[in-house]
């Protein structure tokens, strides 16, 4: 400990907060606060922040996404108006250009970067069910950027004219051991819901510079095409072959996102919540339209998965609904990917997917195991520093872990599911009495339907398929709605802290300095 708190003085930190060589950690459990509320209400279409505030062609539901370096971002914006019911007509991409003009100054702005346009259309060959077509997406990308500079920025078509008014935004700092963002937040299953309101508040409050949405974006598909809601997935399944979603929130979460995501990078993570079926099969139409994803910049064949350098990280993002086995495409390019990383660069690697594979709650439990029977030795094999996952409502931390056994050149793997969408929190542990699930009911069959989570054959658990105790390998879990923020001091030390909604702006709910120790765990 005198060891570990000298380290921390000659750094500048506060000596308080525990450090990852001090684990592994003894398990801590934070029940449910009964007082706060553990559903929540969506917001309505009659909402301000989600109407429509422009007229014709004018920019709307703009955002910023990085390239994979940080000389290049991405504006994305929407054009005209969404039509939903019988009988729609897709508006023409062609009809209105994609033209963002740029500088670092306000006026005049001398650059102009041009791109590309699409519609999407939700489709249901079912009568009475209403087909949905999306206003006009715009992507652009800028290149030739300098690092760490402030760019002001105007979107649209000058020619209708139809530009928005000036935005700004910030580059990444340039990849190096000794520049990192300042701040990154990390949330997951966000929704729109006025707890989702309250994450978002906290979480600008934090001034990021960079933002992760682990997965799980609008929850569209909780609405039936009429636009009724319910609580849950499985609720809001009608008669229909398909699982109808109401495309429409979209929309609203694009516009109440706005203010946030047209000044600060917003990187996605695909969901379930996103795979929205619809007519000849096709899946994640939404999603893949909607934003702009830096996957040909870095060698990946698919918009599920991709990587990007931010100042001295380098982030992976996975995805879980699509294939992933040794043979696929996904796991060859991963394998590459981290085989080129220079950690004189980029010293810390952190991989972000939604389903986790160290989560010790009852929901989900063990659901990605397959991924994680595939993919595991190979991060840890390439000493990836810290996992980032969703999908389980609530806030859970591990100790560092590899193949369920501590490890101390694991991975941290931290569950941020919690960013306050509409079904209900994870209350439940499989460790708790009653409570750990059928192995049969685990497997997805969105992420292949095969089965994978046989008992436990070594530690306290062997011959069991849940433990009965909190796992050794979870530090910390706690069921509230929140989001984490993620300081990369220097090229060994990150702090991470997780904020509860219910909390106030400056208090942390968990933290913990993550020590990289390269001398411990060489590649």
């Amino acid at each position: 400990a005198a060891i570990v708190f000298l380290v921390l003085n000659i750094f500048g930190y506060r000596a308080e907060i525990p450090t990852t060589i001090q684990g592994p950690f003894k398990p801590v459990t934070v029940p449910l606060d009964a007082s706060f509320k553990g559903s929540a209400e969506d917001l309505p279409d009659t909402d301000p922040r989600v109407r429509r505030n422009v007229t014709g062609f004018q920019p709307e539901q703009i955002s910023i996404s990085l390239s994979s370096t940080y000389d290049s971002v991405w504006i994305s914006w929407i054009t005209g108006e969404f039509q939903i019911g019988d009988g729609i007509k897709p508006l023409d991409p062609r009809s209105v250009a994609s033209v963002v003009t740029y500088g670092k100054l306000r006026y005049p702005m001398t650059h102009k970067s041009t791109g590309e346009s699409l519609i999407y259309s939700q489709l249901y060959p079912f009568q009475g069910l209403r087909n949905y077509t999306s206003g006009i997406i715009h992507h652009v990308r800028l290149k030739g950027l300098d690092p760490n500079s402030l760019y002001f920025y105007r979107c649209g078509d000058p020619s209708i004219p139809a530009m928005s008014k000036i935005y700004s935004f910030k580059t990444m700092p340039v990849s190096s051991p000794k520049t990192y963002p300042r701040r990154i937040a990390i949330v997951g299953d966000l929704g729109l819901t006025y707890n989702t309101t309250s994450t978002i508040n906290h979480m600008r409050s934090n001034e990021p510079d960079l933002v992760l949405l682990l997965g799980d974006v609008s929850y569209a598909n909780l609405y039936l095409t009429n636009g009724t809601g319910s609580d849950c997935y499985s609720c809001s399944f009608s008669d229909t072959p398909i699982h109808e979603t109401y495309q429409p929130r979209w929309d609203y979460w694009g516009r109440f996102m706005q203010p946030l995501i047209s000044k600060v990078p917003i990187m996605m993570v695909q969901g379930n919540h996103e795979i929205e079926e619809q007519a000849e099969n096709k899946t994640f139409v939404s999603y893949k339209s909607r934003f702009a994803f830096p996957f040909k910049e870095s060698g990946s064949s698919s918009p599920f998965y991709y990587s990007f350098s931010a100042g001295g990280i380098h982030f992976v993002v996975l995805g879980a609904y699509a294939p992933y086995n040794r043979s696929d495409d996904q796991y060859k390019w991963v394998e590459n990917d981290l085989g080129n990383v220079n950690r004189e660069v980029t010293p810390w690697v952190i991989v972000c997917w939604h389903p986790p594979w160290y989560s010790t709650f009852e929901a989900h439990y063990r659901e990605a195991e397959c991924m994680k029977v595939s993919m595991e030795e190979l991060l840890y094999s390439y000493g990836v520093d810290m996992v980032f996952n969703g999908h389980v409502h609530a806030y859970e931390r591990s100790n560092r872990v590899y193949k369920y056994r501590l490890d101390g050149c694991g991975p941290v793997y931290v569950t941020v599911g919690d960013g306050g969408n509409r079904e209900k929190m994870a209350v439940f542990h499989a460790d708790d009495e009653g409570h750990c699930p059928d192995p049969l009911s685990t497997p997805d069959e969105f992420m292949g339907g095969a089965f994978c989570a046989y008992n436990f054959t070594s530690g306290p658990a062997m011959g069991k398929f849940c433990w009965d105790e909190q796992p050794e390998y979870s530090a910390y879990r706690e069921t509230s709605f929140g989001h984490g923020i993620l300081e990369v001091k220097n090229e060994t030390h990150a702090l991470w802290t997780w904020h509860r909604n219910q909390d106030m702006y400056n208090k942390a709910g968990d933290q913990i300095y993550i020590v990289r120790q390269p001398e411990k765990c060489p590649l």
